[in-house]
């Protein structure tokens, strides 16, 4: 292994912004830019956008990033055999230096969230602060012993439902306005996409999990199942929210919501009878369209996942946008 010193400043700086792993901070935007939408009450004033930008860099590069950077560093050794490739693992940055990358980021993240917090004020900047705070401890703990969260699929999936499908509504909303009932609802289907998503995601790890005790649903369950326990959680959450299209009076989304299950569950069919290779159709999507914003894999299974997100990815943020637009307009 080529020892840290031998990169040149360039390659560090590449190699520090690799370890905050940029592709991952797109998952939170969504929900940020929802979350603002059903607020109803941005204005497009020079200080409103300024929120807005500081919102998206602190749940993005600052939140994300560092929950990233956190699990490189604790994941070392599991990394050394499914992702040797990664900064730490290959020797582009040592340890100390990934201690002090998501060291700093953390205490940026924080004092971001103070400012903006007591900007805000009142019970908003209270709720604002707490959800920074809760998404930080739980990136942390999500891969740092004792608690290491994603040794147990059944602690991490909840942890990463409420980090990246959560508070990032719920914070968006207080930025600018009172909480929004509607917003809550959106935010609890979100958390459980985000669960879901992230069941799937393991399947890019599960022989170093295997070998390592890592107690994810694949390794417990086998793939079959995986698919189809998520599966089953993302077809309730389109359901639910086809009924509260409907409560709210949003007629024509809840039509398109049921159109898009009914689209997920023939890609899902194939995908269950063979986790291999179903929706095959759909890889070039994966390898030539998305692969670079949603990664590739070597593993088929994983592949399968990336093939069905690419589908339920796009429904769903149709579908979640088109609800932030007219609960937004409600609150005008």
């Amino acid at each position: 292994m080529p020892s840290s010193t031998t990169f040149s400043l360039k390659d560090k700086i590449r190699s520090h912004i690799e370890l905050l792993d940029p592709v991952t901070w797109i998952s939170v935007f969504p929900c940020l830019a929802c979350g603002v939408m059903g607020s109803g009450a941005m204005q497009p004033t020079v200080h409103d956008y300024l929120l807005l930008f500081l919102l998206f860099v602190m749940y993005g590069p600052l939140g994300t990033g560092f929950s990233q950077s956190v699990n490189d560093y604790f994941d070392l050794e599991l990394d050394r055999l499914n992702e040797p490739t990664r900064p730490i693992p290959s020797g582009r940055i040592s340890e100390k230096e990934a201690a002090w990358n998501w060291g700093i980021v953390l205490l940026v993240a924080l004092f971001a969230s103070i400012v903006l917090s007591f900007h805000i004020g009142g019970q908003r900047g209270v709720v604002f602060s707490l959800c920074m705070a809760t998404g930080l401890g739980l990136g942390y703990v999500y891969s740092a012993p004792p608690f290491k969260l994603k040794k147990n699929i059944f602690l991490s999936a909840p942890a990463v439902g409420i980090s990246y499908g959560f508070i990032t509504y719920l914070s968006a909303n207080v930025l600018f306005s009172e909480i929004r009932p509607e917003v809550v609802w959106l935010a609890v289907l979100n958390f459980f996409m985000a669960m879901s998503l992230i069941i799937m995601n393991d399947f890019k790890s599960q022989k170093g999990d295997a070998e390592s005790g890592m107690k994810s649903l694949t390794v417990l369950i086998g793939p079959r199942y995986t698919f189809l326990t998520a599966f089953i959680i993302i077809d309730l959450a389109f359901a639910g929210f086809a009924v509260l299209a409907w409560q709210w009076g949003f007629h024509i989304l809840m039509y398109m919501i049921l159109a898009s299950l009914v689209v997920n569950i023939m890609v899902q069919v194939p995908i269950y009878r063979d986790p291999r290779t179903g929706a095959s159709f759909m890889q070039g999507a994966v390898t030539d369209g998305f692969g670079n914003a949603i990664g590739k894999s070597e593993v088929d299974e994983h592949n399968a996942f990336l093939r069905f997100q690419v589908i339920n990815n796009i429904l769903f943020l149709i579908n979640q946008f088109v609800a932030a637009a007219l609960i937004g307009m409600k609150y005008m």
